[in-house]
């Protein structure tokens, strides 16, 4: 049956994220636990409410991208990391049917997280942004770390601390100092871009 390929492979997608999301309500339960903190002190560390949390946990909701960082920041960790955590793993060979795929509920922001381990210094993250939605990071989520940007299909404007980049396919652009980022995408296509991480 014509289009039966793109179908069962959007089930798989979406078979991972419900799986991964379920995975990270434990974690954050965990890595809360494990500093001893109640839900007021998280809440209070990474400006997220406490019923906001609470239902993350319990996976009854899944966060957006803007509120896992904030949570992932609260830990002193990179989303990466949390996600890291959450999968249990962290291999030198990086097998694309293994790689941890998210879903951002609100946008549909698409993050593919290619490679990361805890003993190497680099992440790279692969992101499909749909049509004429954005995505805005607090500046907390730059903490300890240098990050580029390289667009592979599409256009997207950051706006990093005021400063506003246009970048189309093959274009690349280093961050400077941790500031609030907004990653739009004003076109009628998808936008896909490859994030590269340093901890420094």
């Amino acid at each position: 049956m014509p289009g039966t390929g793109g179908f069962y492979y959007n089930r798989y997608m979406d078979t991972l994220v419900d799986d991964l999301s379920q995975r990270l309500a434990q974690r954050i339960r965990l890595e809360r636990d494990g500093r001893g903190w109640s839900l007021a002190d998280l809440a209070e560390r990474a400006g997220v409410s406490k019923a906001t949390i609470s239902k993350i946990e319990r996976a009854e909701v899944s966060p957006t991208a803007v509120v896992l960082v904030r949570l992932a920041s609260a830990f002193d960790l990179t989303l990466a990391g949390l996600m890291l955590r959450a999968e249990g793993q962290g291999e030198r060979l990086s097998r694309a049917a293994a790689q941890t795929v998210w879903r951002d509920p609100e946008t549909g922001y698409l993050r593919r997280q290619v490679f990361s381990r805890p003993d190497h210094p680099v992440e790279l993250v692969r992101v499909e942004l749909p049509p004429k939605q954005t995505v805005t990071l607090p500046a907390s989520s730059y903490a300890h770390i240098r990050q580029l940007v390289w667009v592979l299909s599409g256009s997207v404007v950051i706006t990093e601390g005021g400063a506003r980049h246009v970048l189309a396919a093959g274009d690349c652009l280093g961050f400077g100092p941790p500031a609030e980022t907004t990653f739009a995408n004003e076109t009628n296509a998808s936008c896909t871009y490859v994030v590269a991480l340093a901890r420094s």
